[in-house]
């Protein structure tokens, strides 16, 4: 048996003391430090988060967002959730109808007591509640929509959006027709909202001094008119040789149709937001689509460029278990994949402090994120006086199959 001596048990005892107050000490500061702190929709076991989106009226072929983002979340969950804890997402139909919208919300806020909105689908919805949102200090962020009025912390500090901005998006069309298209004349249709004047004034500010004289032609059309056939026929008889659709997916279809139907054969920009293969350019007749140029953020799952991308690959394999009768083509699906997955980056970094004001500070707080399905050299990085999330954008072209990626990544600012 080894001896202790005194000397050594004198030493032994104070040790022992001197741990025993450290550990005293340090189980008195351990509550302090590992402190979590909630705010409504918060707790130990879950996260509580809401949405609206078109599930019925013209636009719902966009409401497939708020389903694939319900399947991402349940994978996450059977993951272990993050941090611990399990998302629960509130998805609910607003018929893409603003009165609806806000009741919607009235209801997960003060009734539901959600966490967050996130992902709320549209321009004229979002406008809608955006007052209501920064007036309750609840986050109202990754919006699946472009307009540029959602990267405006000072007014609207809890109001974040996700798209690449419209206006940005117009810009580069803009500049690219300016540098590009001789003795253009354009003729331009746009949704009569917030979500085509964006676009709009971009297309102005990328031709600068021009656009008075390059633009001879604009008209609108509101979300419940039936077609757009009457506006086309008026850009055509215009004179317009460019036509520039600042369209949703319905009648962007019906634009693509009526052109090709009425023999008008103008070189076409169609904005990225109803650039669907599946939802637009099939509907409306793909060899009627040919030669349609429009922006790509996304990896495209029909270029072969991309046939073995680990993105692309890992996405098919999501949709087949999580979202079967989800169209892999359609990038409503591929947007609302990286929602989701900007949101669980966002509250992985909230960690167990998730209170509202930390979630917007975390929501403003990405840096070089890189998500599987976006085109190689874009990141998503914001700021406290950066709500842009996404600024970047690749011109494609349509070749009767597929869109063409062709010069590089663009900026719009």
């Amino acid at each position: 048996m080894k001896s202790i001596s005194a000397g050594s048990a004198g030493v032994l005892v104070a040790s022992t003391l001197l741990a025993s107050s450290l550990l005293a000490l340090s189980l008195a500061a351990a509550p302090a430090l590992a402190q979590k702190k909630y705010d409504p929709g918060a707790s130990d076991t879950e996260i509580l988060i809401g949405q609206t989106n078109p599930y019925s009226g013209a636009l719902s072929s966009y409401a497939t967002q708020g389903r694939v983002q319900d399947a991402y979340y349940r994978m996450i969950n059977e993951q272990g959730g993050v941090n611990g804890r399990k998302i629960k997402l509130i998805t609910l139909d607003d018929g893409y109808s603003p009165p609806r919208t806000v009741e919607q919300h009235r209801k997960m806020v003060e009734d539901d007591k959600v966490l967050a909105i996130i992902g709320t689908m549209g321009t004229p919805t979002n406008s809608a509640i955006v007052k209501y949102m920064n007036a309750k200090k609840v986050p109202h962020i990754f919006l699946a929509t472009g307009a540029s009025k959602w990267g405006n912390p000072a007014e609207n500090p809890w109001t974040m959006g996700w798209y690449p901005t419209y206006r940005t998006e117009g810009i580069i069309y803009g500049k690219y027709i300016l540098e590009n298209i001789k003795d253009a004349k354009i003729g331009v249709l746009y949704q009569n909202d917030d979500y085509g004047k964006d676009f709009v004034n971009g297309l102005k500010a990328g031709l600068g001094d021009k656009a008075k004289t390059m633009i001879v032609k604009e008209v609108t059309y509101e979300t419940s008119d039936p077609t757009v056939d009457s506006q086309i026929v008026t850009l055509k008889g215009s004179g317009a040789n460019v036509f520039f659709s600042a369209t949703t997916n319905k009648f962007a279809a019906q634009a693509i149709r009526k052109a090709y139907d009425i023999d008008w054969k103008p070189i076409q920009f169609l904005v990225n937001n109803a650039s669907s293969i599946a939802t637009v350019l099939t509907p409306a007749g793909l060899d009627k689509s040919t030669g349609i140029i429009s922006t790509a953020y996304l990896k495209d799952p029909n270029d072969p460029q991309f046939a073995n991308d680990e993105g692309i690959k890992w996405y098919r394999d999501f949709m087949k278990k999580y979202y079967p009768d989800g169209d892999v083509n359609d990038p409503q699906n591929q947007i609302g994949v990286s929602i989701a997955q900007t949101t669980v980056q966002m509250l992985k970094q909230a960690g167990d402090n998730l209170t509202r004001e930390n979630i917007r500070k975390q929501a403003a707080s990405l840096k070089d994120l890189e998500l599987p399905l976006l085109l190689p050299g874009i990141r998503l990085n914001t700021g406290p006086q950066n709500y842009f999330p996404i600024t970047q954008q690749q011109m494609i072209k349509f070749d009767g199959k597929s869109w063409v990626r062709f010069g590089n990544v663009l900026s719009g600012s």
